[in-house]
């Protein structure tokens, strides 16, 4: 069962809640996958039982195939948010991540072209692949992460280049759903995504240290 840890290993000691997520905050992944950039930020949840950790094998089943691998910086939330402002959003954050969004991309598409919700491309048992958390001390406006795939940098991110900044953005989500701690709010993902294969040896980091490695394997 997915528990919250910090990178120390230690436990965080809060409870796991939902994930909130941000769809299109890059505009050259939006531009990558032919979406145009929305007016305000995109929304949707995963739930608690989406969440896995990054330090266990990652496991591709067979009727969910293929998936792809979002890399986004993962936000913890430490106290409740309600109508929060920037600064009470800033206040609450505990802990700072790197995590995939998994996605079932040829799902998704049919399911937007039908207008229809994502849950069953966005919010499936372990498509939420969590690293190890550090504590709370980044500039917001220029922290970088990244992906490595093989060995290969496959992602990097830069939330200078965000279209709506971190704390804007838990400002925007609390207006809509109260964020309760052990909540995490992922930030979106920059261009470069792509699909995960079994064998794959994948490696999160955060300002350049590695949070998390994972091998992938496939299962039916």
């Amino acid at each position: 069962m997915y528990q919250h840890t910090w990178k120390t290993g230690d436990n965080a000691l809060l409870s796991v809640g939902k994930v909130v997520c941000i769809g299109r905050n890059y505009a050259e992944h939006a531009k990558e996958l032919n979406n145009p950039i929305p007016d305000e930020p995109v929304l949707f949840l995963k739930p608690s039982t989406a969440l896995v950790s990054a330090d266990v094998p990652l496991l591709l089943r067979a009727p969910l195939a293929p998936i792809h691998y979002e890399a986004e910086l993962s936000i913890l939330i430490g106290k409740t948010l309600t109508n929060a402002t920037a600064e009470q959003a800033d206040d609450a954050i505990v802990g700072i991540g790197v995590a995939l969004d998994l996605t079932r991309r040829e799902a998704q598409s049919e399911l937007k072209a039908k207008g229809l919700p994502w849950e069953l491309a966005k919010a499936f048992d372990g498509s939420c692949v969590q690293s190890p958390f550090v504590p709370y001390q980044h500039d917001l406006a220029a922290t970088e992460y990244g992906l490595d795939i093989n060995g290969e940098a496959r992602q990097r991110g830069d939330t200078a280049l965000m279209i709506t900044p971190v704390l804007t953005l838990l400002s925007h989500v609390s207006q809509y759903f109260t964020l309760l701690p052990g909540d995490i709010v992922l930030t979106g993902t920059p261009k470069g995504v792509g699909q995960l294969n079994g064998g794959d040896e994948l490696t999160l980091t955060l300002s350049g240290d590695v949070l998390a490695q994972c091998r992938c394997e496939t299962s039916a």
